[in-house]
C-alpha cells in the first residue's frame, strides 16, 4: 500500500522510492501538500506529483525513468530544416503562467488534464522562488508551444509542454537541452516513457540507477533566479 502524507504537515517525510508499488507503477505515497518545501523535497528524492480531479495528491517514483542528456537531444532531418528556417523566437521565463496554463488545457476534445488549479499555484510558486522555469516558442507575438520544469542542481525535471503548430513542443525541447548543456546540466528527468520523447534521444533507466545519478547531480548548489535574457533566440 502507499505511504499516506499528512496533509498540511510540511515536516512529514516520505519513504524509499524503494518502497513504491509496482502496480499501478511507481505510486508511492499519498497526500500531503503542494509547499514549496514539500515539492523540493520530493524532487530531490526522484518523487512527483501526478493525480487527477477529484483524487488526492499522488506521489510517484515509476521504474525504469525516462531521461534525456540535453547535450544527446537528437534532431531529426526534418527537424534541422524546421530550425535552419527559423520561423519561431524563443524566450526563456518570459511568461511562465502563460506556458503552465496553456499545459493545461485539454489535448483533445472531451479530455481532461492533471493541472488543477492548485498545482498550477504550486509551480507558480516555485517559479517566484526562481526554482521552476519555461521555455516560450512565438510566432508571429503569438505564443504558439513552450514546456516548463524545475530545475534542481544539475537535474531538469521536466513537466509538460504543449504545442499549438506543428514542432512548436519539439523546438522549446532542443533550445532547453542547448541552454541547459550551456548551464553544466547533466540530465533531463521525462518521468515517464513517450515515442515522441524516444525520437528526440530520450531512454530508460533502472530507477536505482536513476537514483544514483539524481543524488550526485542534485547536491550541486542549485542557482535560482529568472533565465529570462535579454539575447533572446530564432529558431
Amino acid at each position: 500500500m502507499p505511504y499516506l502524507l499528512a496533509p498540511n504537515d510540511p515536516s512529514g517525510t516520505f519513504p524509499d522510492v524503494s518502497e513504491a508499488m509496482r502496480e499501478p507503477d511507481g505510486l508511492l505515497a499519498i497526500g500531503g501538500d503542494l509547499g514549496v518545501d514539500r515539492l523540493r523535497a520530493a524532487y530531490r528524492q526522484g518523487i512527483f506529483p501526478w493525480y487527477g480531479p477529484g483524487d488526492p495528491i499522488l506521489w510517484w517514483s515509476p521504474d525504469p525513468r525516462t531521461v534525456l542528456i540535453p547535450a544527446e537531444v537528437r534532431i531529426s532531418r526534418s527537424l534541422r530544416k524546421v530550425l535552419r528556417k527559423q520561423p519561431f523566437h524563443l524566450t526563456m521565463d518570459r511568461d511562465f503562467p502563460a506556458v503552465i496554463n496553456a499545459c493545461a488545457q485539454p489535448r483533445d476534445a472531451g479530455g481532461g488534464t492533471w493541472l488543477m488549479p492548485e498545482m498550477i499555484a504550486a509551480y507558480r510558486a516555485l517559479h517566484v522562488h526562481g526554482i521552476a522555469h519555461s521555455v516560450e516558442v512565438w510566432q508571429q507575438g503569438d505564443l504558439v508551444g513552450g514546456l516548463y520544469g524545475v530545475a534542481m542542481g544539475g537535474v531538469f525535471f521536466g513537466e509538460s509542454m504543449f504545442s499549438r503548430v506543428d514542432n512548436a513542443s519539439k523546438v522549446a525541447l532542443v533550445h532547453l537541452c542547448r541552454q541547459l548543456a550551456e548551464r553544466g546540466f547533466e540530465l533531463i528527468d521525462c518521468q515517464v516513457l513517450s515515442g515522441h520523447l524516444v525520437r528526440m534521444g530520450a531512454r530508460q533507466l533502472p530507477r536505482e540507477q536513476f537514483m544514483e545519478r539524481l543524488h550526485l547531480l542534485c547536491d550541486r548548489p542549485t542557482t535560482t533566479g529568472s533565465w529570462d535574457a535579454e539575447d533572446d533566440h530564432a529558431a
